[in-house]
């Protein structure tokens, strides 16, 4: 028998970290959302995560991570469990990228359950897993939702645009959390990954920082295929930092338009990645076309599902 809960049931916790718009997006947060609660500066994916459970008085709740405004309409649906496995799985909605217009898990609203945190060991804790070292989406009961309810913005600063396109660059060059050869790359693979990762790498220079998060996602893909580098080091936010601090803080916009463009053709060569250099209006001209047939289905409709219906699985 289904159990149907409303999501306004359910504690909010707003997980913020170092977002430069983490104050401004709290204050319409708490607008949208006034018994949402906050939970900030916590070192460590795994731990942030363990934090938030800590907070929330309901066995089951909603997740906002730093970057990410919801859409108000979201709070008035309600959450079908059909069975037992729909109880125990935790579930992750797509976002509006506003840099590249990509819509799926990453940055998106998530729903826990306090059990699968608590037990959960990923990122920092994954205790040499490398199915989790970097992402928690492998676990069987970590769901990826079809519909879209929110829009991340991960363009806040220079350093925040190219730290997330950075990360990107580095996920989605995995094959289930484990890095291939170069050889295997393009068919090790998953499809759907390596569309998200030349989209990362070529679209967003018609909004701020647009060309920081290009450039961090094709030296994330760099550093990781074509380097002895350690793609681990991605789970420390210190680590990025340093990178940054020590590869990029100074680099001036045509720097950047000229290390993408070398980049670029490194990446194409050596990996057969389509990268081309296209302009804002190229850029926002592609976003708007990209979303333009989109439309939500119901939130208990499952990504995968939708993917077989319309490939005929």
């Amino acid at each position: 028998m289904s159990n149907i809960i409303d999501v306004a049931d359910l504690d909010c916790v707003y997980l913020s970290y170092d977002e430069p718009q983490k104050e401004e997006f709290w204050v319409k947060i708490k607008n949208i959302v006034p018994w949402a609660v906050r939970v900030d500066g916590v070192e460590g994916s795994d731990n942030a995560h363990k934090a938030a459970a800590e907070a929330s008085t309901t066995d089951r709740f909603i997740l906002i991570d730093g970057d990410n405004l919801p859409d108000p309409e979201f709070f008035n649906l309600q959450l079908e469990f059909k069975n037992s496995h729909y109880e125990k799985a935790v579930y992750r909605w797509r976002a509006r990228n506003h840099v590249n217009g990509l819509m799926y898990g990453n940055g998106g609203l998530s729903c826990w359950t306090k059990d699968f945190i608590q037990n959960m060991k990923t990122h920092e804790n994954s205790d040499g897993n490398t199915d989790t070292c970097v992402e928690f989406c492998f676990d069987p009961y970590y769901w990826a939702m079809h519909d879209s309810y929110s829009t991340t913005y991960p363009n806040g600063s220079a350093f925040h645009a190219w730290r997330a396109g950075f990360r990107e660059g580095v996920k989605m060059c995995l094959s289930r959390g484990k890095k291939p050869t170069d050889l295997e790359f393009k068919s090790a693979v998953h499809k759907r990954n390596m569309d998200h990762l030349t989209m990362w790498q070529n679209v967003g220079m018609d909004v701020e920082y647009g060309n920081y998060a290009i450039l961090g996602a094709r030296m994330g893909t760099f550093r990781t295929m074509l380097t002895h580098w350690d793609y681990k080091e991605v789970q420390w936010f210190q680590n990025l930092q340093d990178i940054w601090d020590s590869e990029v803080s100074t680099f001036s916009d045509d720097a950047i338009l000229e290390f993408n463009k070398t980049l670029g053709q490194e990446l194409n060569t050596r990996l057969d990645l389509p990268l081309i250099d296209i302009d804002a209006g190229q850029s926002k001209f592609f976003k708007y076309h990209y979303r333009l047939n989109w439309h939500n289905i119901g939130p208990m409709v499952k990504e995968i599902d939708v993917i077989r219906k319309q490939e005929g699985w």
